[in-house]
């Protein structure tokens, strides 16, 4: 292998030899640019490729350059893998960081390098497949009361705020980032009952907007102090700046705490019960991909098992026969 300079764990950002490390850049470009991958996509895969040169410069006691990178041996793939799941990171996690290298190599291989074969044999780790956690139809609609928070010191119009941005989870099924991205001008309110939503790889859908999550929206824009630009967010923080999804994230765990819910119950658990209960209400599969916006009919079918699990659970429960069975 062609040896660099000494490594130094406290060197950029990317620990390569200076030919792989514009390599790096023009391939982070690529896929923000040409694939066109949402930036926390493109920063995900990034962190990925980062702790594997880290990885590897400490294997090789250098900093990697481009043919370094193409001489990974399947034995030190697995040893990478190895030490991510030593670090608890689950299949989820490391089947990503995978996706990311074979992305990079591939990178590499149209720009004139060598194959890195290594990260064509190796299997991707198997992810259990585990059934979302949708909430009642009774708790998501107290989630996005104001009333069930009426006990906190906050200021009524953030209250307000974040039930009109709960009620687009569970509402509409957007997805947090999705409902935090929305413009003002956008804003559902009054007779404008549909949304444009950017979702997962910037891809547009168009999803209606219930009557009672315009209320709730017009309700938060009522009491905002802030006079809104209607370029910039709908949704603003305490000091009307961009809304982080992490104040949305912790006006829900204090709603599972005030309501008695499970830690399941997260804003994305809103989005699982949107799917969960249109189904159950005889909702077309199809109509309910287009309006989560998943590009895959298999994503959305989830749902069904869901929907089939209730079903067992409730007979269990409820059915004579089956009580008599369980005695048994």
């Amino acid at each position: 292998m062609t040896r660099s300079t000494e490594f130094d764990p406290l060197s950029a950002a990317f620990p390569a030899a200076p030919d792989l490390k514009g390599k790096v850049a023009a391939w982070l470009r690529a896929l923000g640019g040409e694939r066109d991958l949402s930036p926390k996509t493109v920063e995900a895969y990034g962190r990925d490729l980062r702790q594997f040169l880290a990885f590897l410069a400490e294997r090789i006691g250098a900093l990697p350059a481009a043919s370094d990178f193409a001489s990974v041996s399947p034995a030190d793939l697995r040893a990478f893998l190895a030490r991510r799941r030593a670090e608890e990171i689950h299949s989820r996690s490391l089947m990503r960081a995978l996706a990311a290298l074979r992305s990079f190599a591939r990178f590499l291989e149209r720009a004139g390098e060598n194959r890195a074969s290594a990260f064509y044999a190796l299997r991707a780790p198997r992810v259990g497949r585990s059934l979302p956690k949708p909430l009642s139809a009774a708790n998501a609609r107290a989630m996005a009361d104001p009333q069930s928070r009426a006990g906190e010191h906050r200021e009524p119009w953030i209250l307000a705020r974040d039930a009109a941005v709960i009620a687009l989870l569970y509402g509409a099924g957007l997805r947090i980032a999705e409902a935090l991205a929305i413009r003002h001008k956008d804003a559902p309110i009054g007779d404008i009952d549909t949304l444009t939503v950017i979702g997962k790889g910037r891809k547009a859908r168009t999803t209606p907007i219930i009557a009672r999550v315009r209320a709730a929206i017009e309700s938060y824009l009522t009491a905002c102090p802030y006079i809104l630009k209607d370029e910039g967010p709908l949704f603003v923080g305490a000091r009307g700046a961009q809304l982080s999804p992490r104040v949305i994230q912790l006006a829900v765990a204090g709603l599972r705490g005030a309501l008695g819910l499970p830690d399941s119950a997260t804003p994305h658990a809103l989005r699982h019960s949107f799917a969960t209960h249109l189904l159950a209400r005889g909702g077309d599969l199809r109509t309910i991909q287009e309006l989560l916006g998943h590009s895959s009919l298999s994503t959305t079918q989830i749902y069904t098992a869901v929907d089939g699990a209730r079903l067992i659970e409730a007979y269990r429960a409820a059915h004579p026969r089956a009580r008599l069975a369980t005695a048994r």
